[in-house]
């Protein structure tokens, strides 16, 4: 059983290289051992607040996104019906004026006919008038003693004119 106990003397040296490492490594390591998990503490702790941060910041830019996306929407939605508007009154306008062009071009027509059509009748006014004063001319020129030669004058007259 000797084995199982250790001795004092063990156990005194034990003790004393404990305590001389205790104090070795208090006096050298411990120092940057807690400075290095204060370092790394500080940095999880930046981290997660920069984490806090970009999650708040991504927030707000979605946020914005939908806001602008609502506003561009409502900007499509505003610009798609004045263009509507616009579109149906140019067809309006268009459609007025092309009726307006329509109802000028016909009036100057009937104008124009009108124009020619009494050109025309005084034309034949003129035309007739010259021939009967040609013809009464004729009639007054030539004796005309008797109801046959007159007759047949006329008539002759007449074929002339026809023909």
């Amino acid at each position: 059983m000797e084995l199982l106990t250790p001795g004092i003397g063990l156990i005194f040296w034990q003790g004393i290289i404990f305590l001389l490492l205790l104090f070795v490594l208090t006096k050298y390591a411990w120092k940057p051992i807690t400075d290095s998990l204060k370092e790394r503490e500080k940095f999880i702790e930046d981290s997660l607040d920069s984490a806090k941060k970009a999650e708040e910041e991504l927030v707000n830019i979605q946020k914005k996104n939908e806001d602008l996306l609502s506003e561009a929407r409502k900007e499509r939605e505003k610009i798609l019906s004045e263009a509507k508007k616009l579109s149906n009154s140019m067809k309006e306008d268009a459609k007025g004026s092309a009726k307006e062009m329509a109802d000028k071009i016909i009036s100057d027509a009937k104008k124009v006919i009108e124009s020619e059509k009494n050109k025309a009748m005084n034309d034949v006014k003129n035309t007739l008038a010259e021939l009967s004063i040609d013809i009464a001319e004729k009639v007054i020129k030539k004796d005309l003693s008797k109801d046959s030669s007159q007759k047949k004058y006329v008539e002759d007259l007449i074929k002339e004119i026809k023909g």
